[in-house]
């Protein structure tokens, strides 16, 4: 016998052995005892009934005659098909547990816990347990056949139970997988380039639960940080995220609103993000590039090596880096001077530059931004001057230069990190 064959063999066993397990209760029963109940089992379904609709506030609904009689039935079919497994205990418990699937999954299609609906079974199984010891004491029925019943009538309980719990669990793992699938195509409609209408994203955000808000901004995620992480970050509801893309994204509706900033920064904790800026519903694709782009400046060390960059804090060097050619071609015709001086002086000559040019020319200033002596600061201007000649006061040469030597700057600091 194959190894594949003797776990069939085995699992068959097994289950042969839970089925008998399962009729001992019902086979301990005298004969006929299920025909002798059977008449009292009617006002028992109605006391079931009447303790339901008292006690648990979910099922009071009075003046809705339908729901009521749904009740009704559920409670007369859980009790008739107690009777059937004691007049059969080898039947088919099969098609009975389907029902309780099918009720579970209704309360899941309903939008219900299955809290209510739990109590209801406890409930009706201690109407019946008490009302079957009252046949007993008025000598309705045989004392000896209680043990019996009692247990019995609670693995009846917890098989429906059971069974109504898969058929619940069921429907809700299903409507998660497809509200899943609405909110990733709602996102790839989000960041879509061109953007997709205001009609359509706002249609299929309906359908996958969420609330169209008056802007968006799209966090992109480094899975390269979140190699150490075993499962995906847990985020709030309200945003719409995907985790099987790279970068991983994250659409955060409203992000100027209260709060919002903290909260991704708080469910991103531990992991590089950069969250692109403000904009409206229709112009994800833009906040996106924003976001990828300065998550490929953050890897490189150019914008700070933080858990979450904010685009709309960095957006000179993000203009900056867009077209790092264009910044080569503007430093080359502006700074090739600089390329004559040996390169320590040429760093400290360059940085002297552009604070002179961001101090607007005031030494004093310059000096205490270098944390050096004003006559140190004079003496290498007197440096530069002689280097550039006129063009060191030429306003868009000054601009231009002020723009090439920033650059440069975050590079080298990019290099140093």
């Amino acid at each position: 016998m194959t190894g594949f064959r003797m776990l069939e063999k085995i699992e068959a066993t097994n289950a042969t052995a839970r089925a008998e397990e399962a009729q001992g209760p019902f086979k301990a029963f005298p004969s006929g005892l299920h025909d002798h109940l059977r008449p009292f089992f009617d006002d028992i379904t109605e006391e079931v009934v009447r303790a339901i609709r008292t006690e648990i506030p979910e099922y009071a609904r009075p003046t809705d005659d339908t729901y009521m009689q749904v009740v009704h039935q559920g409670v007369e079919h859980a009790l008739q098909g107690f009777l059937e497994r004691m007049a059969k205990p080898d039947t088919d418990w099969q098609p009975v547990t389907a029902t309780y699937q099918r009720i579970g999954r209704g309360e899941a299609d309903e939008g219900r816990s299955l809290d209510a609906f739990q109590s209801a079974l406890r409930l009706g199984a201690r109407v019946t347990w008490r009302r079957i010891n009252a046949l007993v004491d008025a000598d309705l029925l045989p004392r000896h056949v209680l043990a019996a019943f009692g247990e019995a009538l609670f693995l009846h309980l917890d098989e429906m139970a059971a069974a109504t719990t898969a058929g619940y669990t069921e429907a809700r793992l299903h409507a998660a997988g497809e509200l899943q699938q609405r909110r990733s195509r709602l996102i790839d409609l989000l960041i879509v380039d061109p953007p997709a209408s205001v009609a359509a994203i706002t249609d299929l955000a309906h359908t996958a639960q969420w609330p169209v808000p008056r802007s968006l901004a799209v966090v992109v995620i480094d899975h390269g940080a979140q190699a150490g992480a075993s499962q995906p970050p847990i985020v709030p509801p309200e945003f719409l995220a995907r985790f099987d893309v790279r970068p991983a994204v994250l659409v955060v509706p409203d992000p100027e609103g209260p709060g919002r900033a903290r909260a991704v920064a708080g469910a991103l904790q531990g992991l590089r993000a950069v969250m692109g800026p403000s904009v409206a519903l229709q112009e994800g694709a833009r906040s996106l590039r924003w976001a990828a782009e300065a998550l490929d400046l953050a890897r490189r060390g150019v914008l700070p090596d933080t858990q979450m960059v904010r685009c709309r804090d960095h957006l000179a060097t993000l203009m900056l880096f867009r077209d790092e050619a264009l910044v080569e071609a503007m430093a080359d015709r502006h700074l090739r001077p600089l390329d004559t001086i040996r390169l320590p002086q040429r760093e400290r000559l360059a940085e002297t530059l552009l604070s002179w040019l961001e101090c607007g020319h005031n030494a004093s200033e310059v000096a205490a931004r270098l944390a050096v002596h004003p006559q140190t600061v004079r003496y290498r201007m007197r440096q530069l001057d002689e280097l550039f000649g006129d063009r060191l006061h030429d306003p868009t040469t000054q601009f231009e230069m002020q723009l090439a030597l920033r650059a440069l700057k975050l590079r080298r600091a990019a290099r140093a990190r």
